[in-house]
């Protein structure tokens, strides 16, 4: 209206300016009800724009006072909204802080005041319910959230929640697969059967579970094959045990799969290694515990792959280990593993030097240890004693505790198995259920026959460090008290 205003009046300027500039202004007459009026052609162009724009003007203001009501309307609706919006606001922000009689208050005026979002009322009033610990009006909140489409998935959601806070389990399985069932992105649906399923031990069914996730896009690839590994090693764990004799075939195939797909996933890797070494497939499964070292070393590989063999010299031996330890030089378990060779094929010298690249690490229990067997093996007796009584204060190593004190790797239960499942395909890292409840592992600290010498004078009865509970300590012969730092 404006602009067109604007237009007309330019047109109108343009027009009179160009008659006031010709030689014939030109002569305009109106007769009307026996009225005439006779003028310029330029005063006749003024006067009628002057009584359009006056036309336009009543015209526009009639409009603008019938509309009056429906003005009035709309600003209202526009202030409830505003209202219903900072209502909601304040209710969700209720719930966040724990104050349940609050949000209560609030979710019941947001369902009188929101009346274009019935969702989020909804929403409101059943997170409110269960924050102000009024289970039952939660639930009929979620229930009643199930008869909308949008809002099955929250309903489904909310009510397996509340399952299980009272602990009906099934209950809350049964809406996780229905939610599952529904939508294609439901990622806490699918973990929640996950969990079920690795409670059981359902290995196979966790294994389909996580194949239609990565079908369905609710986990990346990488997440997807490291779950795959991993259920595949809890798997064979399961069936190396089984008495039927083809269960042992599919666990080693299985532990195969494994070490394939995840080469640092240690447990399924040293598992392949020993199912195959006993098939003899001491090759096979060399090189299988080589690209796992490659990947991430851990000590319970360098053992598997000290164990492939028992018709060796000791030099023989520390050859293999040197090999495997080259596959990772500069890796902290190589460097270790350098000095576990040495001392394997009985080089004192060649101990002590690998030794040096282990001055910087942090003190543990393990590495205490290992030293106090290099300074031992070198005729240091005063320094083996040194690091045994550090080793005794010294943390314990994670990885380490992998290790039961039979030696054996990764001895766990279904239950630390569905634990490791899931760690390892979100983080991809190894749990230790072991160093978690305290368990003893394989021994950190060498027990060598080292007693005190007479070597200050608050030290004047030798006896033995005792290097782990229970340990008794043997009587001590004739020559071990002939001289400082005799050794038996």
């Amino acid at each position: 209206m404006i602009r067109a205003g604007v237009v007309l009046i330019l047109m109108a300027a343009i027009a009179v300016g160009a008659l006031a500039l010709s030689d014939d202004p030109g002569r305009a007459s109106v007769v009307w009800l026996g009225w005439r009026a006779d003028s310029t052609a330029a005063a006749a162009i003024l006067v009628a724009l002057f009584f359009g724009l006056f036309a336009a003007v009543v015209w526009r203001t009639i409009l603008w006072v019938l509309d009056a009501p429906r003005r009035a309307e709309r600003a209202r609706a526009e202030a409830r909204r505003r209202q219903s919006n900072e209502v909601l606001a304040r209710g969700f922000l209720a719930v966040a802080a724990g104050d349940g009689s609050e949000a209560l208050r609030l979710s019941k005026k947001a369902a009188e005041l929101a009346a274009d979002a019935p969702g989020l009322v909804r929403v409101l009033a059943a997170q409110a319910a269960e924050a102000a610990g009024d289970l039952n009006q939660a639930q009929a909140a979620y229930t009643a959230m199930l008869s909308f489409p949008e809002m099955r998935l929250a309903g489904h959601k909310g009510l397996m929640q509340l399952a299980l806070a009272q602990g009906s389990r099934e209950t809350a399985l049964r809406h996780a697969q229905e939610a599952y069932g529904e939508a294609r992105s439901a990622r806490w649906a699918w973990r929640a059967i996950l969990e079920s399923r690795l409670e059981a031990a359902d290995w196979e069914g966790a294994l389909a579970l996580v194949k239609g996730a990565l079908d369905r896009k609710i986990v990346p690839p990488i997440v997807a094959e490291r779950a795959r590994a991993a259920l595949l090693a809890a798997s064979a764990a399961q069936l190396e045990h089984a008495p039927e004799p083809k269960a042992r075939s599919i666990a080693r195939d299985q532990a195969v799969e494994a070490a394939r797909l995840q080469p640092g996933f240690a447990p399924g890797v040293v598992m392949a290694a020993r199912l195959l070494a006993e098939d003899g497939k001491v090759g096979r499964a060399a090189a299988t515990l080589e690209n796992a070292w490659r990947a991430a070393p851990h000590p319970a590989l360098w053992l598997a792959y000290r164990d492939l063999r028992t018709d060796e010299t000791p030099r023989e031996r520390a050859q293999r280990l040197g090999q495997l330890a080259a596959v990772n030089p500069t890796h902290r378990e190589s460097l270790l593993l350098y000095v576990e060779q040495a001392l394997v094929a009985g080089d004192a010298p060649a101990a002590r030097e690998a030794a040096k690249a282990l001055e910087g690490q942090p003190v543990t229990a393990r590495v205490a240890g290992l030293m106090a067997r290099a300074s031992y093996a070198a005729g240091a007796i005063d320094e083996a004693r040194l690091w045994l009584a550090q080793g005794m204060n010294a943390p314990p190593e994670p990885d380490w505790s992998d290790l039961d004190p039979e030696g054996r790797a990764f001895a766990y239960h279904a239950q630390d198995w569905a634990r490791l499942a899931i760690a390892f395909a979100e983080t991809g890292e190894l749990l230790h259920p072991r160093l978690e409840r305290r368990e003893r592992s394989l021994r950190e600290l060498p027990e060598l026959p080292i007693a005190y010498a007479d070597a200050g004078p608050m030290l004047t009865e030798p006896v033995l460090y005792p290097v782990d509970e229970g340990y008794q300590e043997p009587e001590a012969p004739p020559e071990r008290r002939s001289g400082p730092g005799s050794r038996k």
